[in-house]
């Protein structure tokens, strides 16, 4: 798959505008996972709760040079290669060259992206990754299926999405069914690259990485949202619980906790709390889930009702504001680890003071941060800071495309939206716009080529 000279030249605007946003916020935004996830190296022994490899990227970076700057950097460099791409393959596909430029081009400057490339998340790679899976099924709907190169080029970002996220393979999993759905002739090609991107990040997580050390995630980790369905059901179905159940729970946390953390839109009042025993609730955690696996055998709508408001962010346009967690998350805004982590844990290990703020240039901080600010109105929440919108408009123009081409290729492009989608209205935890930040991206990038076929298709 070659690189067009325009190609290059939109890769190097967004490059250099991303540039800015990280000279604004060097060495990057950060959050509380940020610093968990350099913590656990630091002390040992490395845990695969989040991503090894992007646990490794941090750490080797603080070991190699004292700062995490050149981590974001990175992440510049990826998120703006993946864009170029895209805006690449949906020309050669049929969008208007000069508007889909303008809409790459355009992309960075907006907070949703420009921020979030330089936010130390392991979901930015994993974004970029769900790009490069989208730019690569463009091409194959252009080649009306898929060659060596394309299934070359789609395994391995397929591959970096299962290794970014440790729900990355959920989503991988779809966009191989959405493409096995629609190619004929080349499903067995299709399903061994799937399989191989689907079954290197499982067996790295439960057989390689445990043999050097890395113990896999804590089993509270793994099904923390089994135990917020399990608080919203005992505070709005009692009746569903035994004497022993609630011994259960009051041996993990006091019953006040699980009423007090008993919100739909997120599990963090829950889990996330000093008197929540993380521990105990590992001891008996296959208590829990068979507690849970009741509940969703008796009152299986009690269960749906709980995911579909959790995963709100991924189908419901609108933010719920009015209620506790609902409101979509964008950023933290604190300049210093040790607001995340406490002063004992930067005595334990300074290295976690390269995460504090300290702009290469005070005045694109201020312009920076004024600029983030204002795109949290919340009456443009639903537009700029949340995907669902996105795909549905994207779902209609590609089928209208597809059809109009004669070719079924042309929808599978949105095969990792789909698959984002579904994976995260299936499990997740919080009203997070990082986790539905791809569609947003590709979305935008996608409204030429929309907008012609649809003009075409009402034509």
């Amino acid at each position: 798959m070659t690189v067009e000279r325009s190609t290059a030249r939109t890769f190097l605007f967004i490059q250099i505008v991303l540039l800015l946003w990280w000279a604004a916020f060097y060495p990057g935004l950060f959050s509380r996972d940020s610093a968990l996830y350099l913590t656990h190296t630091l002390e040992g022994p490395w845990v695969s709760d989040h991503s090894v490899l992007y646990d490794a990227l941090l750490w080797l970076s603080v070991k190699a040079t004292g700062e995490v700057g050149v981590v974001t950097f990175l992440q510049t460099t990826v998120m703006a290669a993946a864009i170029a791409f895209l805006a690449q393959e949906l020309k050669r596909l049929g969008a208007p060259r000069l508007p889909t430029t303008i809409a790459a081009v355009l992309l960075p400057f907006a907070p949703p992206f420009g921020a979030f490339a330089v936010t130390f998340w392991k979901d930015v790679p994993f974004t970029a990754c769900v790009i490069a899976i989208t730019a690569v099924t463009a091409r194959i709907a252009k080649d009306r299926g898929p060659t060596r190169a394309t299934l070359v080029g789609l395994g391995a970002a397929m591959l970096g999405a299962g290794l970014f996220r440790a729900n990355g393979f959920l989503v991988v999993a779809i966009v191989v069914v959405v493409l096995l759905v629609i190619g004929k002739g080349a499903r067995a090609r299709l399903a061994a690259t799937g399989l191989v991107a689907v079954g290197v990040p499982v067996l790295l997580t439960h057989l390689v990485l445990p043999q050097v050390g890395i113990v896999p995630p804590s089993r509270t980790f793994v099904y923390h949202t089994a135990y917020g369905d399990i608080a919203v059901a005992w505070k709005e179905r009692t009746d569903l619980f035994t004497t022993q159940d609630v011994a259960l729970m009051a041996e993990i946390a006091p019953l006040e906790r699980w009423w007090r953390g008993a919100n739909c839109n997120t599990i963090n009042p829950l889990i996330w709390r000093e008197d929540f025993d993380w521990r105990r609730s590992d001891e008996l955690a296959p208590q829990v889930m068979a507690l849970w696996q009741r509940i969703l055998m008796e009152a299986p709508d009690q269960v749906i009702k709980t995911r579909l408001c959790r995963g709100a962010i991924a189908w419901r346009p609108g933010a719920d504001r009015w209620s506790e967690g609902g409101e979509t998350y964008h950023f933290s805004h604190r300049w210093f680890t040790w607001e995340y982590v406490g002063p004992y844990a930067i005595e334990r290990h300074p290295e976690l003071e390269s995460f504090n703020l300290s702009p290469l240039s005070a005045p694109l901080n201020d312009l920076a941060t004024r600029w983030l600010w204002a795109s949290y109105e919340p009456d443009l929440d639903w537009l700029v800071w949340r995907g669902p919108i996105w795909c549905y408009a994207s779902y209609l123009a590609l089928a209208v495309a597809a059809w109009l081409r004669g070719n079924r290729w042309v929808f599978g492009i949105a095969a990792a939206m789909i698959g984002q989608q579904t994976a995260v209205l299936a499990n997740i935890s919080a009203q997070d716009f990082r986790y539905m930040a791809s569609p947003i991206f590709i979305g935008f990038l996608m409204l030429p080529l929309l907008v012609r076929f649809w003009r075409a298709g009402r034509g």
